[in-house]
């Protein structure tokens, strides 16, 4: 199988497309937390190491993740998904707001904290423990009725719409429902899934898991291109997508739809943090759908742009100029 490879000419045209495309943004909005230390003995009070604190960082996770991703990249971004009343929502919406994101799409659910992971970590980037503040019961009633009603407003005009699925309760069948049916003729739906909703994603335009949900949805191992084809193909008939783009890591990637099925190699690059690196993944392949890329044009960008990503500490973005430098552009 000849790998999938984008022209340099036509990876510059979509890139320049990028500027101003509006984006919907749909799913399990997060913050990421990282309390960095030094490690150096192990507590006498318990068999776990003593971590002295150096520095904390506040990253944008989840679908608010995706979101920012966009926005470094130039799209016009909406952002609909479920905040709490605490802090944790305000410093969302705070960072959110200077990437300049849409957030009238957030619902505030009183009775839930908004999703937070804390990791504590080494100076070496190892990570210690993680806590998570969250509670994941779907939406439901007068939640699942507002972010519907979001949902359905911010689609009409919207040039591609991207659910971010993390099972924290955003998405639930009614609100891939809403977003399916409020969608302009042609606009594609992007999927970030999670395999206990599977069956909610019928008549999506492309759904990415990893090889670890591919081979659970499958029941099919994934080592080598032949059972990656045979996974995708699957794959699509258990979800009754339309395509499927499996992330393989190392292994880089495996597009298949009703036409054809290609490969993507990884970019060999020095892997720092992998953390989100599944956002900026779909993040670049909507958008670059929404310029008028092909599901492979996307998914060839969108591979350079997590060989960036994963070169960086926690979740990150990637800007055009730096998509274009992995291109050699």
């Amino acid at each position: 199988m000849t790998p999938l490879e984008l022209a340099p000419g036509r990876a510059s045209d979509l890139t320049a497309r990028f500027q101003g495309v509006r984006v919907l943004v749909v799913g399990d909005v997060m913050l990421d937390r990282f309390i960095v230390g030094q490690v150096t003995r192990i507590s006498p009070e318990a068999p776990v190491p003593v971590v002295r604190f150096q520095s904390e960082h506040v990253r944008l996770g989840g679908a608010a993740n995706v979101a920012h991703n966009l926005a470094a990249l130039g799209a016009r971004v909406s952002l609909a998904g479920i905040v709490g009343t605490d802090a944790a929502a305000s410093r969302i919406r705070e960072q959110l707001a200077a990437a300049h994101v849409d957030v009238d799409g957030l619902v505030v659910d009183a009775s839930r904290p908004t999703t937070e992971k804390v990791r504590v970590v080494t100076e070496r980037n190892q990570q210690v423990t993680r806590i998570d503040y969250e509670a994941d019961a779907d939406a439901a009633g007068d939640v699942e009725r507002q972010i519907a009603e979001r949902v359905q407003r911010q689609a009409a005009g919207a040039r591609a719409i991207l659910l971010s699925d993390y099972l924290k309760g955003a998405i639930t069948r009614r609100i891939v429902e809403v977003a399916l049916a409020a969608k302009d003729p042609g606009t594609p739906v992007i999927v970030d899934p999670k395999i206990a909703h599977l069956a909610c994603y019928a008549g999506a335009t492309l759904v990415t898991p990893n090889h670890h949900e591919a081979e659970a949805a499958t029941h099919l191992r994934i080592r080598t291109d032949d059972e990656a084809r045979a996974a995708a193909h699957a794959f699509r008939r258990a979800a009754r997508c339309e395509a499927v783009l499996i992330t393989r890591g190392e292994h880089g990637m495996w597009l298949s739809d009703a036409t054809a099925d290609g490969s993507i190699p990884a970019i060999a690059r020095e892997v720092a943090d992998v953390s989100g690196a599944g956002d900026t993944v779909v993040a670049t392949l909507a958008l670059a759908m929404a310029a008028g890329a092909s599901l492979a044009e996307a998914a060839v960008l969108a591979n350079h742009a997590a060989g960036i990503v994963v070169g960086k500490f926690g979740p990150s973005t990637v800007t055009r100029d730096e998509l274009l430098a992995s291109l050699h552009l």
